[in-house]
């Protein structure tokens, strides 16, 4: 919520106040003139995101417009909005975490993200064509440093697949994304050996049906690298 203390002049033309493209969604009178209040969300009026490594910070500006668009506003007021930013990536995921050599179980995780890969995917519906960022990370703890592999991917209308499910093949050969031969598919840069992320074209598959992706997680130590552990996009340029 935002609000604007105005003199008495402002006041006696209260839906000439914005806030971005927002009139006041309340104004009450005041001896000295009054108060405009605007009660929107940050995803109203015009608000603009940005992002920095721990913040989400959300510019807007005030205004007093006497006459309608596309005259100017007499005056116009800065609005900065910060929030801290959600912290949905595990400490332990992020470059520079230690690693210890040690002995132990190992917990995997997998989700799908968002479009610009901050924060979980809104919804686990996606238009055809459109792209599922598929993620995938294993915890550390105080192992020394891990390079995780999607070795195999395949796509399929059940949750536990057997021989007569109807199934596609997404990463195929030991880490090899078969689905960007004929595709956009593609991993993208890592930000943590420990992680990787699919970018995965959403295709036709089986009709109104749900589908199920089903993967193989890999660990290695990257200090030792092994030509069979490989996360690799084709190039349909040259057809490798």
């Amino acid at each position: 919520m935002v609000t604007w203390e105005v003199n008495k002049d402002l006041a006696e033309k209260p839906f000439r106040l914005f806030l971005g493209s927002c009139f006041p969604s309340k104004f009450i009178q005041t001896a000295d003139g009054g108060e405009a209040i605007f009660q929107y969300r940050l995803s109203e009026c015009n608000f603009l995101q940005k992002r920095t490594q721990t913040k989400l910070v959300y510019e807007n500006e005030l205004a007093f417009r006497p006459k309608p668009r596309p005259d100017p506003a007499v005056f116009t007021y800065p609005v900065v909005c910060t929030s801290e930013r959600p912290e949905w990536i595990r400490p332990f995921l992020k470059p520079g975490s230690r690693g210890l050599q040690g002995q132990g179980s190992f917990i995997f995780h997998m989700g799908l993200l968002n479009d610009d890969l901050s924060g979980p995917a809104p919804s686990n519906s996606f238009p055809m064509g459109s792209f599922i960022h598929v993620w995938a990370a294993v915890e550390q703890k105080a192992h020394q440093p891990l390079m995780l592999y999607l070795e195999e991917c395949v796509a399929s209308t059940s949750q536990t697949p057997g021989p007569e499910s109807p199934m596609y093949p997404i990463i195929t050969n030991k880490g090899c994304l078969v689905d960007s031969k004929t595709g956009s598919s593609r991993f993208l840069p890592r930000y943590h050996s420990s992680a990787i992320v699919l970018k995965l074209q959403a295709f036709s598959f089986v009709l109104e049906q749900e589908v199920y992706l089903h993967c193989s997680l890999v660990i290695w130590d990257p200090e030792y690298p092994n030509e069979v552990k490989k996360a690799c996009n084709y190039n349909k340029d040259v057809g490798l």
